[in-house]
Parts: structure tokens; C-alpha cells; sequence
């Protein structure tokens, strides 16, 4: 796996965190901040053929 696929993994897995917290606080703004940088991540991962699943996050 090269540096760009880890680092986007990363930064999935990172993100879902980041919103599944955001939401278990009840903060709709930040779960819709998070939201929305998850939907660009997953974007982005699809554009350059990086499969994203369960096990790889």
C-alpha cells in the first residue's frame, strides 16, 4: 500500500471517529462537518481506485 492509499485510509478512519463522537454528543454542526469531509474522503478515494471497506478503515 503506498503512502497516499494509508494516509487516505487514515484520515477515513479518523473522520468516522470524529462524526460517530459528533453525534453521540448530540453537536449536529460538527456531525454535519464531519459528514461532509467523509463524503469528500469517500470522493476522493473513488477517484484515484482506492477501495474503501470496513476492514481497510
Amino acid at each position: 500500500m503506498d503512502a497516499f492509499t494509508a494516509g487516505l485510509l487514515q484520515r477515513i478512519k479518523a473522520t468516522e471517529s470524529d462524526l460517530t463522537m459528533a453525534r453521540e454528543t448530540g453537536d449536529d454542526f460538527l456531525a454535519e462537518v464531519e459528514q461532509a469531509e467523509l463524503e469528500d474522503l469517500h470522493r476522493l478515494a473513488a477517484e484515484h481506485g482506492v477501495k474503501v471497506t470496513a476492514a481497510s478503515v
